[in-house]
């Protein structure tokens, strides 16, 4: 009681505070001195305009802009270092008057209000909920539109609303989820059959492969292959167990590479990469591979992988090449019992033709708490009985009508979104905040029983709960998830680069960078390693496709795994990942102005805003005749662009070293006009010899914004890193923002700081940090 009664107290105080803080003298002196110049009436730099900017902060507006004030102030970004600097003292006076106002103000609307709007799961979450909850793989979030973001992600709930079109997804959805867990219509076909290797050739192609004496069939190209496992069709979607025997041909003792694909290979059918896999030369070798195929007639593919594109006289072709011997198919899996399991596991032992209306009250009443993630009462779940018992009392069949209650349930509001009240989160709010941060999904048995006991509220025991999620498989999802978003993974597949000025880059190439980037974030976490380790590192996480992309000898196989690295190999944190340089180039250019905003959003926390509609992008010349250093020259000498381009140009310029695919260059590729002579390189790239024209010398090096110096990226790191709190403030806040869906205000400043402050003393653990977010008053309330 005294808990409540202090809390009404601070409530009444909060609500209380002055409307109009008018700043003291000290801080009106201080912004006539320091910000009206450029900031009053006679001229509003970035449009802010400070001399008669309302001082009433419960206007969200108003905080709003004061905050950005502070922000600046705090950082020393304000006033700019060309003009006279405050005494420190007064800079702190202005911080501290305007840190409580904002403060005040911000705890005031917290209290009303919550911190956090309602939120709604986002496609990932939802598709990850909706399968661990019935226990099915069917795709459902390619149903569902796509999600806004705000500050970078699409867990922020100011951008997760919810349309009428939605609505009518999520009802379409929750029938194809339904469907797949309850096993409605007959049991689909099963495929237990082993093919042999001549059912993957093509009736009309029978050039480009050679029978061997002992059955099985050599296989050459790793471009054009017509090996689609015609006599195989899918007889329905599912998971299929899929073996493969085959060995390496003409490979002078090496492994050989091969790559096993899905789906329909029809003009405009949809396929994907089932895996890569590694086999030795001249022994038959059995794969075996587990993976999903997503419509009924999809079949299978085989093909070479490394080995020449295209030749057509496979009798005497002496390059290397695959054996193959058999392949079976198995499946699918998911209905060798039917009904499913996963009808059993949503009715129990309520027989879905002969069911009453008290098993359709067992089945809800078990099923809608799960849905719910916490417990409900009799009232909340009299709704969804009533839709049922309505419906069986129109005669309407026991299967159909408890379906209706199911699937009111899975569009409900307390299952689309998070059930979270303004104030401090209670045991199944925070486990399920707790769960869609560390797995993208909701809550198992074991959290929502700690949570149910009241032991989250002990730093102890939630300690030990976040130690055993990160620890668990399903933890992928966050590594995924998280550096999907915050550094722009998601995008690895939207531009593909320019094959005549990067023919080495491949398939393959492509996955092994996303694996690297997830391998070196789950190394950081699982030893919590400093997390200045993204800027810098003296390790990299490489398989050998990548480390032969990185120039770096000595790794072999298709297996990522630690290796320490040289400073010759210029390698080290994620600004060398060449997932990363591949996200932030087009394909066919680099730009450093896309990779300095990126340093400066993803890496300092220090985002540059959009450039004003009517200044047209800079467009790198793929001729060669023109630098990007002198096009970006003239663009800094417009007035509205300078102030920003100071501050990402520099960091951009540092990573020009790194091509479109992040390899490593000493000059630009280019493609030159019809006539023009340029000097060429040659690239070994399957069997072949490939040119490319090379245009001028990279310069990396550039001045950053504070006047300091840099030659490459190697020193721009060194910089970077003087300020170790500011780099993981800005690591920090980004996961802040993702944990609790909610971008920062004033208040979570503080906390952050707090945050930083902690990991200082843990030498800035990556892991220290999840746990630091997890313990922290913005993450345990709404």
């Amino acid at each position: 009681m005294q808990h409540t009664g202090r809390l009404a107290a601070l409530g009444l105080a909060l609500l209380a505070a002055r409307v109009d803080a008018a700043p003291p003298e000290t801080t009106r002196a201080f912004l006539q001195k320091h910000c009206v110049e450029c900031h009053g009436a006679k001229k509003q730099e970035g449009e802010l305009r400070l001399d008669n900017l309302p001082t009433d902060f419960s206007v969200p507006a108003s905080a709003e802009t004061w905050s950005q004030v502070f922000s600046k102030l705090e950082k020393r970004e304000m006033p700019p270092k060309a003009k006279a600097q405050p005494k420190e003292s007064e800079r702190q006076a202005v911080l501290d008057w305007l840190g409580r106002e904002l403060r005040t103000a911000v705890a005031a609307r917290h209290l009303k209000e919550g911190r956090v709007a309602m939120r709604r799961l986002n496609r990932f979450e939802y598709q990850n909920t909706i399968q661990d909850l019935l226990g099915i793989e069917a795709n459902v979030m390619e149903l569902l539109p796509e999600d806004g973001s705000a500050h970078g992600f699409d867990k922020v709930s100011s951008a997760l609303t919810l349309s009428p079109v939605q609505m009518e997804k999520y009802l379409e959805a929750a029938d194809v989820a339904l469907d797949a867990a309850l096993g409605i219509g007959p049991q689909p076909k099963l495929v237990e059959e082993r093919f042999a290797a001549t059912e993957l050739l093509a009736n009309w192609e029978n050039k480009t492969y050679r029978p061997l004496e002992s059955g099985a069939v050599a296989l050459f190209n790793s471009g054009y292959s017509p090996t689609e496992l015609r006599k195989f069709r899918a007889p329905a979607p599912g998971r299929y167990r899929v073996r493969v025997s085959a060995n390496g041909f003409q490979t002078d003792g090496k492994p050989a590479t091969f790559r096993v694909y899905g789906g329909s290979f029809g003009v405009g059918g949809k396929t994907k990469l089932l895996g890569h896999f590694e086999v030795p030369a001249d022994k038959a070798t059995v794969i075996e591979l587990v993976e999903r195929l997503d419509a009924r007639g999809d079949s299978l593919k085989v093909m070479s992988y490394g080995t020449i594109p295209w030749q057509n006289e496979a009798a005497t072709y002496s390059g290397p090449g695959l054996a193959v011997q058999w392949i079976e198919v198995e499946g699918p899996l998911d209905a060798k019992q039917w009904p499913p399991a996963t009808r059993r596991q949503l009715l129990g032992d309520v027989d879905l033709e002969r069911g009453t209306a008290t098993d359709a009250e067992r089945v809800l009443k078990r099923f809608a708490p799960l849905a719910f993630r916490r417990s409900i009462s009799d009232a909340d779940l009299a709704p969804y009985q009533q839709l049922v018992r309505e419906r069986l009392d129109k005669s309407m069949p026991f299967g159909d009508a408890l379906r209706v209650g199911l699937k009111a349930i899975l569009v409900s509001p307390r299952f689309l979104m998070l059930d979270e009240l303004p104030g401090r989160l209670d045991g199944p709010a925070l486990a399920a905040r707790l769960s869609y941060f560390l797995w993208s999904t909701l809550p198992d048995a074991e959290l929502l029983a700690v949570a149910a006991k009241g032991d989250l509220a002990r730093p102890a025991l939630l300690r030990a709960q976040v130690e055993r999620m990160l620890n668990h498989p399903q933890a992928r999802a966050f590594t995924a998830d998280f550096t999907g978003q915050w550094l722009g993974l998601r995008n690895i597949e939207f531009t593909t680069p320019d094959a005549r000025l990067y023919p080495e880059f491949d398939e393959w190439l492509q996955v092994s960078m996303l694996r690297e980037t997830h391998a070196f974030f789950d190394e950081l976490l699982r030893r919590d390693l400093s997390v200045l380790n993204f800027v810098d590192s003296d390790f990299a996480m490489l398989n050998q496709r990548l480390a032969k992309h990185y120039g770096i000898p000595d790794v072999t196989g298709l297996d990522i795994r630690r290796v320490p690295l040289k400073s010759e190999w210029h390698r080290g944190g994620v600004l060398t990942h060449a997932s990363v340089l591949k996200v932030t180039a087009n394909g066919t250019t680099t730009s450093p102005v896309i990779r300095g905003a990126w340093i400066a959003d993803r890496i300092l926390g220090k985002p540059v805003p959009p450039p004003p509609a009517n200044v047209p992008a800079v467009e790198p010349d793929i001729r060669g005749t023109k630098s990007i250093r002198d096009q970006l020259a003239r663009h800094r000498d417009i007035a509205s662009c300078a102030a920003c381009h100071t501050q990402m140009d520099p960091l951009g310029f540092a990573l020009e070293s790194y091509d479109v695919i992040g390899g490593w260059r000493e000059r630009y590729r280019i493609s030159p006009e019809r006539g023009q002579r340029t000097e060429t390189m040659t690239l070994v790239v399957n069997q072949r010899d490939m040119r490319v024209a090379l245009g001028p010398q990279v310069d990396a090096s550039d001045t950053l914004a504070d006047g300091r110096r840099f030659h490459d990226l190697g020193e721009l790191k060194k910089l970077l890193l003087a300020d170790k709190e500011q780099v993981t403030r800005g690591i920090a806040a980004k996961l802040l923002i993702y944990a609790t869906g909610q971008g920062l205000d004033v208040t979570d400043e503080a906390v952050v700081s707090d945050i930083v402050r902690n990991m200082k003393a843990k030498n800035f653990g990556f892991r220290t940090l999840v746990h630091e977010i997890v313990q922290s008053s913005t993450f345990q309330t709404k």
